[in-house]
């Protein structure tokens, strides 16, 4: 059995608990559906978000949505780089299965981070 990671990022368009909530959600069903993985694939998921995003932590949202919730979960914040995409959220998810294709998922403004990656 392999171990990989999958990798993640969105935006939302201001600090808000609700949209926070949404964007996380939307980016786990997204790499989930097209990952084809389910929570008992995943060993860890990590989550940073810019120093812009103080109401929610992208964690509990992840929780709040009704994903791993036997999964250990941890947030952090992401370092304050000038020039950096504001309000965004990344997750680095850690997964254990037979790799097939790994799809990375970049969603709202975040899919400008990884053009090389558009569908």
């Amino acid at each position: 059995m392999d171990i990989f990671a999958l990798r993640g990022a969105t935006t939302v368009e201001c600090d808000s608990a609700e949209l926070i909530d949404e964007a996380v959600a939307e980016l786990m069903e997204s790499i989930i559906k097209e990952n084809s993985i389910c929570e008992a694939d995943m060993v860890s998921v990590i989550f940073s978000q810019t120093k812009d995003l103080r109401k929610r932590n992208a964690a509990a949202a992840c929780r709040r949505a009704g994903f791993c919730s036997a999964v250990p979960l941890f947030c952090l914040q992401e370092a304050d780089i000038e020039g950096g995409l504001p309000y965004a959220i990344r997750v680095l998810i850690t997964v254990k299965g037979d790799v097939k294709k790994q799809n990375m998922v970049y969603l709202r403004g975040a899919s400008n981070l990884r053009p090389d990656l558009k569908k």
